[in-house]
């Protein structure tokens, strides 16, 4: 059973919209119609005079108050060997517009349907200039310039890996496999968009923000400094959160333009944003051309690997922009054993919306990259998929094994997790299936993917979380924890440990989490790390309290505390069956006892993987229908395995959904999002996702105390690489050498008819 679903179910969530503060105002933003231009005038002066309004303010407003630029979290080196290109990122726009969406001004009144009136009689001149909104054209001679300070477009160029080495080697191969490989846009679209509840206390000299996110701290770290003050002075609480994926998990500019505009106005606001403005304005994800070349011996071995990747960052950096092109650029590697790798990433700006991290936050873009190269790889010199992969795996007996670029696996049964999956996929029987298929007019593939992806990082240093156990004599414990649950099951999970370790009723448990002043300090949820970060700083807290009560237990056990030791729920009397329960102990105290940490493991985790995916093509229409679909994960140990295939499946229709319809457009001449609908922006629903089957290859980690690796992101990770693969094999019988995502239909009919598919040239 998973405890949080109760009050779900039965509308007691509390989102932002069940929200209500007496009193409250209400606040709408003025965005930029046009992609690009100098602005020429803001006139407010009209729509301030209109009923109701209470206040509008403009960029220069902000900036004169002294509301500092929004900074990146993360440095790369820059392009030109300096530093890396940083743009002044107001929270409202100053002198200029940089994408359609762009906030201009910030209008409160009383009501919504007032603040929408005067917003609407804003009078916003600008003069338009040209755009550039793919990242391989930004970098050309002639493209327009994003920033006139930055000629060409460029933000920062990371490299990694042995250039000569593989120079050498690709040189040296007998075969070399070269593929650009377009990765889409895409955006979370959650169910509830983003919006905020501002305030200020001048008696306590504090901010407070209430929104859907999954990582207050971080929020709480971002919006302070723009605002100028530390992040303790602003108090971000945490609802329920109808659908995040990471993209809420950042400071957004409307963020302290609210809480300003709070303070100027002594009232609370409510901001709530419409779809079309979450579409605009919410950060996008992925959007990169990759240029790679694999080389091989003459026995199928790898040799070398070789990517340049041109990552779109949009028009700004937000402080988790420059994350996800390079943090986990490591899982180009994947599971196999390639002597040489070298990478270069130029993160690129554009007249778009800012990228940010997304459901595996370049995971899925590292893997699809290597993935994708060994299906070429394979179908050149005539090998089965499989069997390319098998040679090239490293051996379970390598472990900890490093990968000569950026991680070392510390374990895993890569072979052992690959023949697990083709048994239950029945990858030997599918040609027969192909052959039924054929018969009736259909195209069959399958396709193949080995992900590998990071957790709970980064490398050198995984990021700490923070965790409280208190616990009263009568059992009841309160659980303070740094992570933020959207959906997850962290309570359950939580509740488990604590259960499992202490023998006591999860009945009698309270999860407090959310809140930056009622948990002092914290990391957030992302990157598959909160059971491997929350769960071993909680297990750590039940160990200090264990140890914290032997005195009492050998007190009461009538025994010398050196004597005792603690296992399943109790203490023992070594060499003895004289044993006393964790509760038995707990009840002889007068007062509660409790533990606190903040604390990192020992190192970062990797879970792996194998999915398989079978579907079938309508040549008529280019309609796909996917027809099974394998997954075979080591994700450590599994302390709920209902929680880790609700995770696992959802990971996969996220995964699906941008392979064959997800797709964030921009015009190319103005700029204008063309998919800032559902209407225009397809997501995967229940009739497009089949029966999903799971099964766990598990191979502990020793990297935390609960030996789990992580879940979150892994069905996404390696969903994209094999439903691409599957989509490539059914065409493969009519000449089709590679197609991109989103494998549409239109684009699928294409190929089948030898229409051409505009994609830039390599």
């Amino acid at each position: 059973m998973r405890f949080e679903d109760d009050a779900l179910i039965i509308g007691r969530g509390r989102y932002m919209n069940d929200l209500a503060a007496e009193g409250e105002a209400v606040a709408v933003f003025v965005r930029s119609q046009v992609a690009s231009g100098r602005i020429a005038l803001v006139d407010t002066e009209a729509a301030a005079g209109m009923p109701e309004v209470l206040a509008i303010l403009t960029g220069p407003d902000l900036k004169a108050a002294g509301l500092a630029p929004i900074e990146p979290r993360g440095r790369h080196p820059g392009p030109d060997g300096g530093e890396m290109r940083v743009p002044l990122f107001y929270p409202l726009a100053i002198d200029a517009v940089r994408y359609v969406g762009d906030p201009i001004a910030i209008v409160v009144a009383e009501t919504k349907s007032a603040a929408l009136a005067a917003a609407e009689a804003v009078l916003v001149e600008i003069e338009e200039r040209p755009v550039v909104v793919d990242p391989l054209e930004a970098v050309s001679a002639d493209a327009p310039r994003v920033w006139d300070e930055f000629p060409d477009n460029r933000c920062f160029t990371y490299e990694k890996g042995d250039k000569a080495g593989v120079d050498a080697s690709i040189a040296a191969a007998h075969t070399v496999v070269r593929q650009r490989l377009r990765i889409s846009r895409v955006v979370a679209a959650p169910i509830e968009t983003r919006g905020a509840i501002a305030s200020y206390d001048s008696d306590a000299d504090r901010y407070r923000l209430e929104l859907g996110t999954q990582a207050p701290h971080r929020v709480s770290g971002d919006v302070a400094p723009v605002l100028g003050v530390a992040p303790d002075k602003v108090h971000v609480v945490a609802s329920d959160c109808g659908g995040s994926f990471g993209m809420k998990n950042a400071g957004y500019p409307e963020y302290p333009a609210l809480l300003f505009a709070a303070r100027k106005t002594g009232r609370t606001l409510r901001w709530t944003s419409d779809r079309l403005e979450s579409f605009q304005a919410d950060a996008h994800a992925r959007d990169m051309w990759a240029d790679a070349a694999l080389a091989l011996d003459a026995d199928g071995m790898f040799l070398a690997l070789d990517v340049h990747v041109r990552a779109n960052l949009g028009a700004y950096l937000g402080p988790a922009t420059v994350h996800p092109p390079v943090a986990n650029l490591g899982g180009i590697a994947g599971v196999y054993r390639t002597p040489k790798i070298y990478a270069k990433v130029d993160g690129v700006f554009t007249n778009t919306q800012q990228t940010a991290p997304y459901r595996g936050a370049g995971r899925p873009e590292a893997t699809y990259i290597i993935e994708r190269m060994i299906d070429l790889a394979a179908s050149e010199i005539g090998l089965d998929r499989p069997e390319l992969r098998r040679r090239n795996l490293v051996p379970q007996d390598a472990m900890p094994y490093s990968s000569g670029f950026i991680f070392t696996y510390d374990s895993g049964d890569f072979p052992g997790v690959l023949d697990k999956a083709l048994e239950i996929a029945d990858w030997a029987g599918f040609e027969a299936r192909r052959s039924e298929a054929k018969a009736r007019g259909k195209l069959r593939g399958i396709g193949i993917a080995n992900p590998i992806e990071i957790a709970g990082g980064p490398v050198a240093r995984p990021n700490p979380e923070f965790a409280r156990v208190e616990i009263s004599p009568a059992g009841k414990i309160r659980i303070h924890v740094g992570s933020m649950d959207s959906g997850q099951g962290h309570g359950t999970a939580f509740r488990q440990i604590i259960a499992d370790r202490l023998g006591l009723d999860t009945q009698d448990m309270e999860i407090v989490s959310g809140d930056t002043h009622a948990v002092p300090q914290g990391t957030g949820t992302f990157g598959s790390r909160t059971l491997a970060a929350a769960g071993g700083a909680i297990w750590a807290a039940t160990e200090m309290i264990i140890e914290s009560l032997k005195e009492q237990a050998a007190e009461l056990m009538e025994a010398h505390s050196a004597d005792i030791v603690f296992e399943r729920g109790g203490y023992r009397i070594a060499g003895t069956d004289r044993t006393a329960s964790f509760a038995q102990v707990l009840a002889e105290r007068t007062a509660p006892v409790s533990a606190e940490n903040f604390i990192s493991n020992d190192g970062a985790t990797f879970p792996n993987g194998c999915h398989i995916c079978e579907l079938e093509i309508d040549p008529d229409t280019g309609h796909v229908d996917l027809v099974a679909y394998s997954v075979v994960d080591d994700v450590g140990r599994m302390v709920n395995p209902l929680l880790v295939k609700g995770q696992i499946t959802g990971g996969v229709a996220q995964g699906l959904g941008q392979a064959l319809m997800e797709n964030a457009v921009y015009d190319p001449n103005s700029g204008q999002l063309l998919s800032a609908t559902f209407m225009d922006y397809a997501m995967p629903r229940a009739c497009d996702i089949p029966g999903i089957e799971i099964v766990a290859h598990s191979v502990p980690t020793r990297q935390n105390p609960l030996g789990v690796k992580g879940v979150g992101e892994a069905g996404t990770v390696g969903a994209l690489s094999a439903v691409m693969s599957a989509v490539a094999d059914a065409l493969r019988p009519f000449g089709v050498r590679h197609l991109d995502m989103p494998a549409t239909p239109d684009r699928i009919w294409r190929c089948l008819k030898m229409q051409p598919v505009k994609e830039p040239a390599p």
